[in-house]
């Protein structure tokens, strides 16, 4: 092997209530794409992706467990990176999407937004500040 290998991205892996549930809400209020939804009958495994984001969902029959519900200070389950964070709140405000926390610069040298999905899994839309 000449070099480092790639790393292409990385998916965080929710566990859902319901799949096909669970992806309608990343497609329609987040405007992710349903790129794989397994099997055709009753599918339990899902992964949606929008632009290098991509989130692995499946139902296997737990209830989804969040880190905050774990530990108050584990706050997210995912950081989604964004150059434009400003712009995305924009778009998902008037797509009716609901902040938990609203778009603001943080404590911790990030600017963006919190959002809670149908399962709890809390999401941080933004970026480093400087």
């Amino acid at each position: 092997m000449t070099g480092r290998a790639v790393l292409n991205g990385m998916a965080p892996f929710f566990i859902v209530r319901g799949v096909e549930a669970s992806a309608a809400f990343y497609r329609d209020a987040l405007g992710f794409t349903v790129t794989h939804l397994a099997p055709e009958e009753a599918p339990f495994f899902a992964i949606v992706a929008r632009d290098g984001a991509m989130l692995f969902l499946k139902s296997v029959g737990v209830a989804p467990l969040p880190n905050p519900a774990r530990a108050a200070d584990a706050r997210w389950d995912s950081y989604v990176n964004t150059d434009e964070p400003d712009a995305l709140a924009i778009e998902f405000q008037a797509r009716g999407v609901v902040f938990s926390v609203p778009l603001q610069d943080t404590d911790d040298g990030l600017r963006g937004f919190e959002l809670r999905d149908p399962d709890g899994y809390t999401l941080f839309f933004g970026r480093p500040r400087s």
